[in-house]
């Protein structure tokens, strides 16, 4: 899949309004440092993480984390394992790996 390099997934996505817009604005400049460390845990760990697990390893909040691995998602550079873990909340989270 092609994707302009001046939108979502290499930009954090926003929900189009001001607040969310300008948190993504703010997003921009770490996004893809936030996304190379996370691709870098999962090398470390080839059996996979969550996303919650990469946050917590890296010392990131999860909330900067999750956005990131959707994002890696979406550039096909991590994939769903098809195992699940518990996240912080106790619900079960997908376990990524590398493509």
């Amino acid at each position: 899949m092609e994707h302009d390099l001046f939108t979502y997934p290499h930009r954090p996505g926003h929900r189009r309004t001001d607040t969310s817009m300008a948190a993504a604005d703010d997003m921009a400049q770490s996004a893809s440092t936030l996304r190379a460390k996370v691709l870098a845990v999962l090398n470390f760990r080839p059996s996979g993480m969550t996303a919650d697990d990469c946050a917590d390893l890296l010392g990131i909040d999860k909330l900067s984390i999750r956005p990131r691995v959707s994002e890696l998602r979406e550039l096909g550079q991590v994939r769903d394992s098809g195992r699940r873990s518990p996240n912080a909340s106790g619900k079960m989270a997908i376990v990524w790996v590398l493509v």
